[in-house]
Order: structure tokens, then sequence, then C-alpha cells
């Protein structure tokens, strides 16, 4: 890991995936990973980006993170791909939303419809939540539900197989909009060009960070993961296996 110390040396803001890089799917960080955290706020500037709505945010971070308020104006959130921004100032507070139309929503809500009756692998029979799930300003198509266990995501498309036939079916219907692998068992449509490296510069934008002083880390930057486009962009990435190498990553950047 001393590669990852002296990679983010010089780096002022450490940007994370949230779902299989800071916490396991949908779940929450553990108590070290609240730690760790609170200590390189301490360093560094953090920003959260996801596919995740803020509510998942909530859930899975800012109820489970315990640190200082100051702390706090030092981590920025920017749920649904960047599509919305928050941050905390005497509490957390919306900086801008780019909502999906009706007309939108529904033309990809049809084109899921559409996609999965073409499905050459048989559904899933039991979910867990509804598998469609409008997050006002994303929609997600999660095919175990958004409350499935781990275990049961993990074993139902490990090799992304199934998702990138439904991919490739809703190019057909809906090429207008960006269309994107995220998770273990989810599709996420926005419009065209929202992915994480439209979030790249709505970070840059917001909080007046150049690209070289950023440091990516997620488990999805292989080609055609949600992850894949902060590559593009310039920034350094540190791709992670889950939030056990995401641990073992922070700690080595912090100093002492």
């Amino acid at each position: 890991m001393a590669l990852v110390r002296t990679v983010s040396k010089g780096k002022r803001l450490i940007i994370f995936d949230l779902d299989g890089t800071l916490t396991e799917s949908k779940s929450g960080i553990d108590g070290e990973m609240s730690d760790l955290l609170t200590k390189l706020l301490t360093e560094k500037e953090v920003a959260v980006i996801s596919g995740g709505a803020y509510e998942q945010f909530e859930r899975q971070l800012l109820e489970r993170i315990s640190c200082p308020k100051e702390s706090l104006r030092r981590l920025y959130l920017f749920p649904t791909c960047s599509t919305s921004f928050y941050r905390y100032t005497t509490g957390w507070a919306k900086v801008y939303e780019e909502a999906l139309l009706p007309e939108e929503k529904n033309k990809i809500f049809q084109a899921f419809e559409k996609a999965l009756t073409e499905a050459s692998f048989r559904l899933p029979e039991k979910t867990y939540g509804k598998p469609i799930e409008d997050r006002k300003t994303q929609v997600t198509y999660s095919a175990l539900g958004q409350k499935a266990p781990t275990e049961e995501k993990r074993a139902w498309d490990p090799d992304n197989k199934k998702r990138q036939e439904l991919k490739q079916s809703l190019e057909k219907y809906i090429p207008e909009f960006e269309i994107r692998l995220g998770g273990t068992t989810s599709i996420d449509v926005t419009r065209k060009g929202i992915d994480k490296a439209y979030g790249i510069s709505q970070i840059g934008k917001y909080l007046c960070i150049t690209r070289g002083e950023m440091l990516f880390i997620g488990d999805a930057l292989f080609e055609g993961g949600n992850d894949y486009a902060v590559k593009k962009t310039g920034v350094e990435c540190i791709a992670t296996t889950g939030p056990e190498c995401t641990k073992g990553i922070i700690r080595s950047m912090l100093s002492g």
C-alpha cells in the first residue's frame, strides 16, 4: 500500500463510490469504516458519488458516521450520479437537483418493460421491494429489489451478462438516455451525458478543485461499470474489491 500513500499525498479531495466500496450493497458503513472516514476528514476533503438516492446516503452513511460537525463541512454528497449535490452547513442542505420530467420517466419505464419481456433469462420470482425505482433524477432497475440480501444479489449476475443483455435492449428503445450498470444487480438510467465523468465536472465546478487534486476509489472501474467513466476524465483512480479493501486503502492514506 506504499503506492497508495504516494499517490494520495498531493491530493486534496478523496472521492469514493458507495455500494461495494464503502459498504456492502445497500448496507450501512460499519464502526471501523466510520472511524477511518472521520480520521480521513481531518486530513482531506471527502466526496461520495453513487447511483443511489439521497435517502440511501442517509441510511448507509450519514446515520452511521460519528464525527464532529466541523468535519462534516468537508464531506460532500453527490447522489444519483451527481444529478444532485448535498453539503453540510448548519445541517445537510441540497445545493441542486436535476429532476427528470414526467414524460422522460414514462419513456424509461416503458423501455424497461419491453427489455424485461425480451430477456433470454428467467427473471427473479421473488423480489424485495419494487424492482424499478423512480429516484427523481434517475430511474433504477434492481433485479431483486433494493432490500434483497447481499448474498442473493451477488449470486444473481456475477459476470454482469444478464444486465449487459438488458442494457443492449434498453439502448434500442431509449438511445437518448445514459444507461449504466450499477451495484451488483442494478441498471441506472439518466439523461445523456450524466455519468460519473459528469460528476467529476460538477465536483470541480462546485468545490473549485482541479482534477489533479482528486483521487477516486471505486469497485466498478472495469469497462461497462458505473465507475469506468471516471477513468476517462484523467482523475487518478484506485480499484477496490470491497469495504475491507477500502479500509486498507484509507489506512495507507492516513499520516502517522
